[in-house]
């Protein structure tokens, strides 16, 4: 299919008509439970999920403490570049969010990743080690899941091979969880 405004509306509408709701509810529910026991909450991804995970860091922290005055838990595993690099350097870019499981998360805590592939090697590291400890894990990923689907404990998939597809729909996902956990309306 050829590109046009129109036809990329199309497929957008598409997709997000396609999600599977209870899949989605369900990690709404699991992200409200972290929350409310006072776990933390880590997320990370690469590039534009990098950015992704980083928007959902920023709308929950703020808006959750805005609209409950409770504190969200949450840190994006990728914000801090010298961090980042650092791992990179000394270890390699495959460990860069696993080093950082392995002494941020304890059991009972949640990992979310995002990718849109579902097969970068990082945020597979990640999520193995934070199985490993008793970390719950949940990715958000589109294509076919890849391996991350796979081995997370929940995820929310997007089904679409078209990157910047399941980047909206992803970022959509994080709105949905951003409105719950405020318990906002949505006004029309």
């Amino acid at each position: 299919m050829d590109f046009s405004v129109q036809n990329y509306l199309t497929q957008h509408n598409n997709v997000i008509e396609k999600l599977d709701i209870f899949e989605i509810q369900n990690a709404v529910n699991l992200i409200k439970d972290k929350f409310t026991r006072g776990n933390k909450i880590a997320i990370c991804g690469n590039g534009g999920s990098a950015l992704t995970a980083s928007h959902y860091i920023t709308d929950w922290n703020k808006m959750v403490y805005q609209y409950t005055g409770k504190i969200f838990n949450g840190i994006c595993l990728n914000d801090n570049m010298g961090l980042v690099t650092a791992y990179a350097n000394d270890f390699s870019y495959d460990e860069i969010f696993s080093e950082q499981v392995k002494y941020l998360l304890n059991e009972g805590d949640l990992l979310i990743t995002v990718s849109g592939s579902g097969n970068s090697k990082n945020v597979i590291k990640a999520t193995q080690v934070a199985l490993e400890n008793n970390v719950e894990t949940l990715s958000v990923c589109g294509y076919d899941g890849g391996k991350l689907r796979e081995i997370s404990n929940n995820s929310v998939w997007v089904n679409s091979f078209d990157m910047q597809i399941c980047e909206d729909a992803h970022l959509v996902f994080g709105h949905i969880v951003m409105k719950s956990l405020c318990n906002q309306k949505i006004f029309k």
